[in-house]
């Protein structure tokens, strides 16, 4: 597969059917939310929860996909969709699961 192939491939909109096929690839803790993948995570205090983030931005950064999220003192509120899709794609299933993997840190 060439990388243009790769490219369109992630940037395809996902059916209802294979998001949840690919639920299991990521922490029981994501919903599927309208054309979103949600999760709340809990932290011990605030620069626990903004150290993650900022983790987390790196991760974004390199890889071109920005999260929709929120922090309230201890608390990160993550949305990942790709707004170019208008819907989840294997982009947002990638990000989910290197933030599942930098959470358990």
């Amino acid at each position: 597969m060439d990388v243009e192939q790769t490219k369109n491939n992630e940037m395809k909109k996902l059916s209802l059917q294979e998001i949840q096929d690919r639920m299991s690839e990521i922490d029981t803790a994501w919903l599927v939310k309208g054309k979103f993948l949600h999760r709340e995570l809990l932290f011990k205090d605030f620069i626990e929860a903004f150290s993650f983030m900022t983790a987390v931005a790196l991760i974004a950064e390199k890889a071109a996909h920005h999260p929709n999220w929120k922090n309230a003192y201890n608390k990160v509120t993550i949305d990942l969709t790709t707004h170019d899709a208008d819907g989840i794609t294997t982009k947002d299933f990638d990000l989910a699961k290197a933030i599942d993997k930098q959470f358990k840190k």
